[in-house]
């Protein structure tokens, strides 16, 4: 619990620091990055240039801080992140570092604004914040039984296989000798590549098969740059580089948007490279839970770029849709009509997709009487704390 005088300054700078938080996160990592070069491995250059990062720090902070001055929920968002922690194997002696530039950025930014006790107090909000991550994340590490230390381990890839136009797949094995870790169907995983530059990069990948087996399998749609911004550099990797018999390097399973349990109907909603999450939870309902009602809709820019095509139909069964916005003929043409969607009593909604797609689809679902509650999904990247 913030403090009354911490709590008394915070929410008498909140609005400053709200108006200039992408000047002071955009501040806070170049700054970081020059004191401590080591912490680039664990960030995603991409969304560095495109300044994506920032914002979701800002988004974050100015979040956390909502929450410590009138309990605006924040659970959601803190459990996202220390997943997503967990699995890029952040560690605890980070936070001071990380805490340190932050307040530097806040008053380089703010300047005379910053007096003692307004550095205090946000010190007080990073270190409230910092703490609650710290515990969370040692959780998930040890339910994972690995440490940051042990984080990463050399998967052989078994088998690559095109799945559609610029996606592959990539069907991994131990390559030290150690067991496939168990996972929930919608989770995911992080690899990491050296580039050619030399440089580490970790990204994050669904887990696109049902778990259960002696193997793993991650999807990989190659990105491309649009209005002048390169391609994805580690999907242009994976694609270019890696072939059957390489190795990778692959973190634990993490994310906490998972298939529910239970046994009410499930609606499956997804776009893209989106379908990746899905395949996996229509594999493992399919084999452990046959009788489940299941919806399945996915949408995508053509036929040719349908990832898991066959896989998915002969999964999904007859209550599924497709939709394929250039109009090929064994879709439906245009983009997903939520209205059109069949909708069982008390069904449970997951979407996985572009996050404006998720966005329109969630409202579109609450508006036809969903409860917001049943609504679960997962955006990678710094999107992850949009809401």
């Amino acid at each position: 619990m913030l403090s009354a005088a911490s709590a008394a300054v915070v929410r008498a700078t909140l609005p400053v620091v709200r108006d200039h938080a992408a000047e002071i996160t955009a501040e806070f990592y170049p700054s970081m990055f020059a004191a401590h070069p080591e912490l680039l491995n664990l960030f995603n250059q991409g969304n560095q240039a495109s300044g994506k990062q920032q914002l979701a720090l800002a988004a974050a902070v100015v979040a956390y801080a909502q929450h410590l001055l009138d309990g605006t929920p924040f659970g959601p968002i803190a459990e996202r992140i220390a997943h997503k922690h967990v699995s890029l194997g952040v560690r605890p002696e980070q936070y001071p570092i990380v805490g340190r530039h932050l307040i530097g950025a806040v008053a380089a930014v703010l300047g005379d604004a910053v007096t003692p006790e307004v550095a205090a107090a946000w010190d007080e909000v990073y270190w409230l914040f910092a703490v609650s991550l710290i515990a969370a994340e040692a959780r998930l590490f040890q339910t994972a039984g690995v440490t940051p230390d042990t984080l990463w381990r050399p998967w052989r890839v078994a088998k690559r296989a095109e799945e559609a136009a610029d996606t592959v797949s990539f069907t991994l094995l131990p390559d030290d000798g150690g067991p496939v870790p168990a996972f929930e169907p919608g989770q995911y995983v992080s690899v990491a590549v050296d580039l050619p530059d030399g440089q580490r990069q970790p990204r994050q990948y669904s887990l696109s098969q049902a778990p259960g087996r002696d193997e793993l399998r991650i999807t990989v749609r190659r990105v491309r740059g649009v209005d002048g911004a390169p391609d994805g550099a580690v999907s242009s990797f994976l694609h270019d580089h890696v072939r059957a018999d390489d190795t990778v390097l692959v973190g634990p399973p993490a994310g906490e948007v998972a298939l529910q349990p239970g046994d009410r109907p499930v609606v499956l909603i997804s776009a893209g490279i989106g379908i990746t999450p899905m395949v996996s939870m229509l594999g493992h309902l399919s084999a452990t839970q046959p009788r489940r009602t299941v919806v399945a809709v996915h949408a995508e820019i053509s036929a040719d770029r349908h990832a898991h095509r066959e896989e998915y139909v002969r999964l999904a069964g007859p209550q599924q849709m497709t939709w394929y916005e250039n109009g090929d003929g064994d879709g439906r043409s245009g983009r997903v009509d939520v209205d059109a969607i069949p909708l069982p009593a008390d069904a449970i909604v997951h979407l996985c997709g572009p996050i404006t797609f998720m966005r329109d689809v969630r409202a579109a679902l609450l508006r036809r009487g969903v409860s917001a509650d049943d609504v679960h999904y997962e955006v990678f990247g710094p999107g992850m704390l949009e809401r």
